[in-house]
């Protein structure tokens, strides 16, 4: 019995020591950070390298051993002849005209648009160095949000086309709504066969507990100044002035979201496709929606030859709690999407 006390207070103190080392530890690196004043790093990488890194050992898969012995021999010999060609031209000054660059950026949006602050910063940094050629390939995924943030967010792709940078929005699962809204800012939207486009409307529905908290005897005050500065509440007695006002600014919005739509794909028949429904890829290609069948994938792999394609990813420094507040918070929204799917979408 006094084996295992002691054996038990002894874990205690190890696990103690390790936890206080950790705390330590972090503390240190949070300091150093914090006194770099680093928000955040862009990341950057070779996708076409790292493409033609797997197709060569997928080659070297199927070859038998002496096979490889002699694919990797004259690999390393062209390489090698590679280098001193190149290391001679520029000895010599001459310098064989670099490709253009395909700039890829990733963007997963949640309910309130919070990666737009990540996009900004891709942005920013793909203008400061684009050269006229360059492109920009948008692998977009989002089932819409907030309008004020995909409203920003497409402000932000926005500003690619303002410099003239041709944008191509690839979508292989959903851009509805916010998404859509973002997607068509692209030159040419590329979608999924069976990819979800469209949603070009606007929902808010909101709880009201006032019958419970009368019945409980429960008063709740509310003083405002301003006719409209609260329209419909949570806890107090709504009125049909109220929830005129609230639909007159949700039509007011989707009126805003169709001509921003049209704006930018002027040949698309608004009315038919701004009923708040959604369709699959051949069926928005059909309407006008998108303007090619394809994935990601395929854009990237067909435009190696010609582009530099360079993936652009810029990672924001969380503190320690608002990672765990964030992990939890995007499992209960994925959770609430999967309910809403079941409820709404079919399945396959």
């Amino acid at each position: 019995m006094d084996l295992f006390s002691n054996y038990g207070l002894f874990l205690a103190k190890v696990v103690t020591l390790v936890v206080a080392v950790a705390a330590i530890v972090l503390i240190i690196m949070n300091a150093a950070l914090r006194k770099r004043g680093q928000s955040g790093q862009l990341r950057l990488t070779h996708l076409g390298d790292d493409y033609q890194q797997m197709k060569d050992d997928l080659l070297l898969a199927k070859m038998k051993p002496h096979a490889q012995k002699l694919w990797l021999k004259n690999h390393k010999k062209a390489e090698k002849q590679k280098a001193k060609a190149e290391k001679r031209a520029a000895k010599q000054g001459e310098s064989e005209t670099p490709k253009p660059t395909m700039y890829v950026i990733d963007f997963k949006g949640s309910m309130d648009a919070s990666e737009v602050t990540s996009l900004r910063e891709e942005v920013s940094a793909v203008l400061a160095v684009a050269q006229k050629g360059d492109e920009v390939l948008l692998r977009l995924e989002s089932p819409g949000g907030v309008v004020h943030g995909y409203g920003l967010a497409a402000s932000q792709l926005q500003r690619l086309r303002d410099q003239g940078l041709r944008v191509t929005a690839a979508v292989d699962k959903v851009a509805a709504s916010g998404g859509y809204m973002m997607a068509c800012v692209a030159n040419h939207i590329v979608a999924a066969p069976f990819s979800i486009i469209g949603s070009i409307g606007v929902v808010a529905q909101i709880p009201n507990f006032n019958r419970l908290l009368k019945r409980n005897d429960i008063d709740i005050e509310l003083h405002t100044a301003g006719q409209y500065k609260r329209t419909l509440t949570l806890f107090g007695e709504n009125t049909e002035e109220g929830r005129e006002k609230f639909q007159e600014d949700l039509n007011e919005t989707h009126l805003l979201f169709k001509d921003f739509v049209h704006q930018m794909r002027p040949s698309l028949n608004i009315e038919n496709v701004a009923t708040g429904e959604h369709w699959y890829g051949r069926q928005a290609l059909d309407l006008g929606l998108v303007d090619a069948i394809g994935t990601s994938d395929d854009l990237i792999i067909s435009h190696m030859d010609r582009f530099n394609v360079l993936g652009v990813h810029y990672a924001r420094r969380r503190k320690m709690i608002d990672r765990v507040t964030h992990s939890a918070g995007a499992v209960a929204e994925r959770l609430l999407l999967k309910l809403w799917q079941r409820g709404e979408k079919p399945l396959l």
